[in-house]
């Protein structure tokens, strides 16, 4: 995905941009160089675009089923439609896994219960907060994409590269 080098292997670069991206959906914020900033921008771009396209596209569902006392229960139900599972394994292909934060007054036992649910909070993120946000954003300015800024800070100390904040719109 990346154009630019960056001065390292391959290997090296994939990992670089992949935690930069990870950590800028996860934390809405990042501190890097110019030159990382602009890569990481166009592959955070893509990612937001695809969870916007896709964050609204559910089916419901209707099934039957029978209990333990041989009921049939009929249960609705509201899945991811076949185009958003796809999205969905597309960004977990590429972003890194985000655990958690423990609360302060949260016991082992209590976090375990709270994070059970959601195996993937990234991604979940991705699909009912950062897509759903710039979908309306997007409906309301006619315009897609532009979901980051650059914001340039100065040169560093030590070598003098221009150093920058990459952030969420």
């Amino acid at each position: 995905m990346a154009n630019h080098k960056l001065g390292r292997p391959t290997d090296q670069r994939k990992a670089l941009l992949r935690n930069q991206v990870t950590n800028l959906l996860w934390y809405g914020k990042i501190e890097t160089t110019l030159p990382r900033a602009k890569e990481v921008q166009s592959i955070a771009e893509r990612l937001i675009t695809l969870a916007a396209r896709e964050c609204d596209n559910n089916i419901e569902l209707t099934k039957n089923t029978n209990n333990d006392k041989g009921q049939t229960v009929v249960l609705n139900v509201v899945n991811d439609a076949p185009s958003k599972l796809a999205a969905r394994r597309r960004m977990m292909r590429y972003l890194y896994e985000m655990p958690l934060a423990r609360e302060e007054d949260e016991t082992r036992k209590e976090y375990k219960a709270r994070t059970r649910v959601n195996k993937h909070p990234l991604i979940e993120k991705m699909m009912r907060e950062i897509g759903p946000k710039y979908k309306a954003r997007a409906a309301e300015k006619g315009q897609g994409g532009g979901y980051t800024r650059i914001v340039k800070k100065g040169p560093r100390r030590g070598d003098g590269a221009e150093m920058v904040v990459l952030e969420l719109v």
